[in-house]
């Protein structure tokens, strides 16, 4: 099973007689013999899943697509960026994940407050394994940026949409550049990543 980019805004996930998670509702099209069903809430399995889905009302809604054939993947016009992860961990803010496959499994975890009017949650899901992770970006391609010890880097939190490597992430509160730009009633904080890694954005806020 592959995942491809049939085009920059469009996912051509190859099935031969297996199996892929993708967003509930991102299927467009399908060829060949394909049953869909829903896969639950990327926050792990069992009780637990259920119980921090209920308490933060936040959840990965994914479905499975099993079969052999070829089916197409999009959600709202947003371009698509296929990453290929070896026995890795990627933290992906939930929004922007479309498909996964391989041996991968999925967690969800509080990050922190992405709004300080509005109090709206910021979650990240780590994916973890081997295989393909199709992720969205607004605005545009995905926009990868290094960090490195000497350099780390300060992201806005809506623009953010996965890191990779050993990185570890912190929150800068003092955000006084948004008042100059006339946001001081937005984001509560942005993320701060040092280490070593890769850290993608998108062109354009959530």
């Amino acid at each position: 099973m592959r995942l491809l980019e049939k085009s920059k805004r469009v996912i051509e996930a190859q099935l031969n007689n297996s199996t892929i998670r993708a967003l509930s509702g991102s299927m467009v099209a399908y060829e060949g013999q394909i049953t869909f069903k829903s896969a639950g809430f990327g926050g792990g399995d069992g009780v637990l899943a259920g119980l921090r889905q209920r308490a933060t009302g936040e959840g990965l809604s994914l479905m499975e697509c099993t079969g052999t054939g070829v089916v197409y993947l999009a959600h709202e016009a947003q371009d698509t960026t296929v990453l290929e992860l070896n026995n890795e961990t990627l933290q992906v803010e939930s929004e922007q994940l479309l498909a996964l496959n391989g041996n991968l499994s999925t967690n969800v975890t509080f990050a922190g407050v992405r709004g300080g009017m509005s109090g709206q949650g910021l979650f990240t899901t780590t994916v973890s394994g081997s295989g393909q992770v199709a992720l969205l970006s607004a605005g545009g391609p995905l926009i990868h940026l290094e960090v490195s010890p000497q350099y780390p880097l300060v992201v806005d939190p809506d623009a953010f949409v996965c890191a990779k490597g050993m990185l570890t992430q912190s929150f800068v509160t003092d955000v006084s550049w948004r008042s100059a730009i006339g946001q001081g009633s937005g984001e509560a904080f942005s993320l701060r990543w040092e280490g070593s890694g890769i850290v993608s954005i998108q062109p354009a806020e959530r």
